[in-house]
């Protein structure tokens, strides 16, 4: 499906199989340098993945929430990671320099990967900038899909409330409920085919 946002063309999660494992990854952290793998991530509680960007109006529009969020669930045990899969030489603004410029500027708790190759989003088959994914203690996906229901001009306020419900489903031992919405952003900009 999709769906047009301030002009840009919109699409939708491709909604990552229930229960699949999560992929291995060993990406750099723009931040630091470190090279981060998803063991190093991994949290007893739960793991957030997040496919985001910064040039992207959809990110733009959840970006101090994803800070809150982390802020709110990383001192119950949660982890969350977010990773850059967009070619950086047809959108600058994703560079890997801009990426660490904006993680500075907005204060990220999390480390924020540069997947260059673009062969991370293909493991977790991410087609939009924001798309979310959360992971049980043994790596197995409970969720994926939207951050809540506010778009950029749809005036719903950002509350992170799908993930937050989802999260607390699983902090508490519930199950965490298997209707999920698809997230709605702007497509990983992917390299031209070789």
């Amino acid at each position: 499906m999709e769906e047009r946002v301030l002009g840009m063309p919109a699409v939708e999660s491709n909604m990552f199989p229930l229960g699949k494992q999560a992929p291995p990854f060993a990406l750099t952290n723009v931040i630091d340098g470190n090279v981060v793998r998803l063991e190093d991530v991994k949290s007893d509680a739960a793991t957030v993945i997040m496919f985001i960007c910064n040039h992207c109006p959809f990110v733009k529009h959840v970006q101090h929430e994803l800070v809150r969020l982390a802020n709110d669930y990383m001192p119950k045990g949660v982890s969350f990671v977010a990773i850059n899969s967009n070619d950086a030489e047809q959108y600058p603004e994703d560079s890997p320099e801009n990426m660490k410029k904006v993680a500075e500027e907005l204060g990220y708790p999390f480390p924020y990967l540069y997947d260059e190759t673009q062969e991370v989003a293909k493991a977790y088959d991410a087609a939009c900038t924001p798309d979310f994914y959360i992971f049980d203690r043994d790596l197995k996906c409970v969720y994926r899909g939207q951050l809540d229901d506010s778009r950029p001009n749809n005036g719903i306020p950002v509350t992170g409330e799908s993930i937050r419900a989802a999260l607390d489903a699983l902090l508490e031992g519930r199950p965490v409920p298997e209707k999920q919405k698809p997230s709605i952003g702007c497509s990983i900009k992917w390299k031209p085919s070789a």
